[in-house]
């Protein structure tokens, strides 16, 4: 059976017991493991390994011997309590044994938990869960987590009281940063939060997120697209301080100006580009991004275009003796300025 990305959450925080199986496969293998570990940790509890209710079996380990599932969904702990059985990065090739083992089940057997990459409609495993009359497929895509998603991450790390503001920056944060990253994030800023019964503030989220060289890079392709030449300056010399390569900069700076183009040049307008991104863009980036393609325009767009490939030539060019970084800075600030025209 399907499991449809609406009812997946709720299903992997209170997981069926009686259920004979689940599949999760996506093409993000952090995502994945995040939600197999809450899977996992709902059905036999926080001891469950420990007690050796837990038994793990690489996928590649399956498919030379085969009957390891079924081992291990037949045996028995020393422990009372549920078992599984954890199939890691399961292909097509193991499905006979995943298929064995799912029609040798009983009721007090291990439940059997796989996880995959990323699966195509036409997949052997893949459609032995679809179709499997007791168990579970659900799919995990690299969308940003839903509102009621984040409460309940929230609720987990016993961040219940916001104050204005911060679940907005809660929502912006999760798209911005890795599920990991973002999780790791919760948790650090719970245990920033103890005794102190202030609500969660946005300057409280800010402190405790990740500090990193991408959000530099997002943060002056920003800056630029808005025309703000004053803040240039400053944002390139924290860049210059972490290491960035000009190089590298300006790569994601032709990325970010290409994307505004496709908007801004779409048919149907730029909202109606930036709806056909993909990967998807969502919430206050969205927004952010529309803005900035709607207030360039295509035509002042290309102009942008010509300013990197020209300085993407510079940069190549054997007799360029100015240091790299100040010539990428110089295109930025003219970039900066025609945004303002």
């Amino acid at each position: 059976m399907k499991l449809s990305p609406r009812d997946a959450p709720s299903y992997f925080a209170k997981p069926d017991p009686d259920k004979t199986g689940l599949l999760i496969y996506g093409a993000d293998a952090m995502r994945v493991a995040l939600r197999r570990q809450e899977v996992i940790a709902a059905l036999v509890g926080p001891q469950g390994e420990e007690e050796m209710r837990l038994t793990r079996i690489p996928g590649g380990d399956l498919r030379k011997d085969p009957a390891l599932l079924l081992d291990a969904v037949k045996s028995q702990s020393f422990f009372p309590g549920p078992r599984v059985a954890f199939v890691e990065a399961a292909a097509d090739a193991a499905t006979k044994a995943i298929d064995a083992a799912l029609e040798d089940w009983r009721p007090g057997d291990a439940q059997i938990i796989v996880t995959a990459g990323q699966l195509a409609a036409r997949s052997s495993l893949r459609k032995l869960f679809e179709t499997h009359p007791t168990a579970y497929a659900a799919g995990i895509y690299n969308d940003p987590p839903g509102r009621a998603e984040l409460e309940a991450d929230l609720a987990r790390a016993g961040l219940t009281r916001l104050g204005t503001g911060a679940m907005d920056a809660i929502v912006a944060l999760s798209t911005s940063i890795d599920p990991g990253d973002f999780r790791q994030t919760l948790e650090k800023l719970s245990l920033f939060k103890i005794g102190d019964d202030a609500p969660v503030s946005p300057e409280d989220i800010a402190l405790c997120a990740p500090a990193s060289t991408e959000a530099e890079v997002d943060d002056i392709l920003h800056v630029v697209a808005e025309g703000r030449t004053g803040d240039i300056g400053p944002v390139m010399a924290r860049l210059k301080a972490q290491g960035a390569a000009p190089v590298t900069l300006l790569i994601m700076t032709t990325r970010h100006f290409r994307i505004l183009h496709a908007a801004a040049s779409d048919p149907g307008g730029p909202a109606a580009g930036i709806g056909r991104l993909r990967p998807p863009v969502f919430g206050p980036r969205r927004d952010r991004m529309l803005r900035q393609a709607q207030g360039w325009g295509m035509r002042k767009l290309e102009s942008a275009l010509e300013i990197l490939t020209d300085t993407d030539l510079k940069l190549r060019s054997a007799g360029q003796h100015a240091p790299a970084m100040a010539v990428v800075e110089r295109s930025l600030i003219r970039m900066a300025m025609l945004a303002r025209r």
